[in-house]
């Protein structure tokens, strides 16, 4: 999880904190210390720890938080309010070309996860009612334009390759030229990254960045390199002009410090995250949702715009009138565990909830949570269609026939029915009259 370490230590300075009535200079002071250390442990730039704990102890010396009735509180206010600065403010999001056709030019360092990102990056706009095309300009990686046919391939987006020419800025041209004539609004040019900045390498950037006219120049940086990602940043920004960064592999880096540090340092956003290696594993990057989790306020936001991108109102109804009837089955107790898995599984879930923070959470027990819903999977599928519709009819018989087939044990399939049981009882409370009308937030969660 990203910011695990800092989190888990700035939660454990504030705790002492709401533990007392009266706050004293002395406390501040002590707790500012740890902040200190929490920060420099993350990797979070010298400089942006040395201003950002100075701005927080000023503010946390006022009479308003001396004087408080919750003077801990109010600390954990301010630092969240700074900590939301310090990551950029609000989020900082894509622009478009007034124009109706939108070119971003994607640059990095190489083994960033370029590449990838501009797939994740592709999934995302169509997602978003946009129609991109993908772009091969980096003509020096073995397999490089390989790699992003298949990447277009798996999230079902075009890509224009020239594999005779060895000039970036024409094929990049042409393939502008060609996206337009096509009709798409949006064109992801993937290009050439080095082993460190160069001269070679920044010429034939800035050679491609004329030729296409990018709306947004994207830096993709590996957050596990800590601030050697941020002074890839700076290095582009000043050679370049960046307008953005996607820090990538967020989801390994536990330190976080380059993502606390790039915005003040470079002073341009950290636009999107990479959390994953699936395709749709790409997030817009919000700082105050960040700060909040990294507090361990939970992410609220974050998860109901999960759960909206999954829920399916049609299928919502359909499941309302299902309980209405007492007609459940097992089909569709395996659709909200697939519903769940597409909200992120259960570790992505428990980041986003409010004071999971201080009740931790092993990554073990989420394996083992996530475990069991595959089993789960396994065993349902291993059902003809006529037991998941009416599971009354699963003999003993029919459970070592289930058993044999998913590869689980007969006391799985037992408690698995006796799960099902439980959720058919409680789904069948939240169907009674009116309850969903009256609380429409909560259609789709269930």
């Amino acid at each position: 999880m990203a910011f695990e370490s800092l989190s888990e230590k700035l939660q454990s300075t504030f705790k002492k904190l709401k533990g007392k009535g009266v706050l004293s200079e002395a406390d501040i002071n002590e707790a500012m210390r740890e902040v200190k250390l929490a920060l420099l442990e993350a990797d979070v730039n010298f400089k942006v720890v040395k201003e950002f704990v100075a701005d927080v102890k000023e503010k946390c010396m006022g009479q308003e938080v001396l004087a408080s009735l919750t003077p801990g509180q109010q600390v954990i206010k301010i630092v969240n309010e700074q900590l939301t600065d310090l990551m950029g403010g609000t989020g900082s999001k894509l622009t478009y070309s007034p124009s109706g056709f939108t070119v971003l030019l994607m640059v990095g360092l190489q083994g960033t996860g370029k590449t990838t990102t501009c797939g994740k990056l592709a999934a995302y706009l169509k997602k978003n009612g946009k129609k991109p095309m993908l772009c091969a300009c980096d003509i020096y990686r073995p397999a490089a334009i390989d790699q992003l046919e298949v990447v277009g391939k798996s999230v079902d987006v075009p890509v224009y390759t020239d594999r005779d020419n060895k000039k970036a800025e024409e094929i990049a041209a042409a393939a502008r030229k060609e996206a337009e004539r096509k009709g798409f609004d949006v064109l992801i040019v993937d290009t050439a990254g080095r082993l460190q900045i160069d001269e070679e390498l920044m010429e034939e950037l800035a050679r491609v960045k004329k030729a296409v006219k990018p709306h947004e120049i994207l830096l993709v940086v590996d957050a596990l390199t800590g601030q050697d990602a941020v002074n890839a940043a700076e290095g582009f920004n000043d050679k370049l002009g960046i307008d953005g960064i996607i820090m990538t592999k967020m989801d390994g880096d536990a330190r976080g410090g380059a993502a606390l540090s790039a915005k003040k340092v470079t002073g341009k956003p950290v636009k999107f995250i990479g959390v994953g290696e699936k395709s749709d594993a790409l997030e817009p990057f919000h700082p105050d949702r960040m700060a909040s989790r990294i507090l361990g306020m939970g992410d609220m936001l974050s998860l109901i715009e999960k759960a909206q991108e999954s829920y399916d109102e049609e299928q919502a109804a359909k499941l309302e009138k299902k309980f209405k009837k007492n007609e459940f089955t097992l089909e569709d107790y395996l659709e909200q565990m697939e519903q769940m898995q597409k909200m992120g599984g259960l570790g992505k879930m428990l980041e986003m909830m409010p004071g999971m923070g201080n009740k931790k959470v092993s990554d073990d027990e989420i394996e083992r949570g996530e475990k069991e819903l595959r089993q789960m999977e396994a065993i349902i599928y291993s059902m003809t269609p006529e037991e998941r519709r009416k599971p009354q009819i699963l003999n003993a018989s029919r459970r070592r026939r289930i058993s044999a087939g998913s590869g689980q044990p007969v006391s799985k399939i037992n408690s698995l029915i006796k799960k099902y049981e439980d959720t058919k009882k409680l789904m069948k409370q939240f169907a009674s009259p009116g309850f969903m009308k009256k609380n429409k937030r909560f259609k789709g969660l269930f």
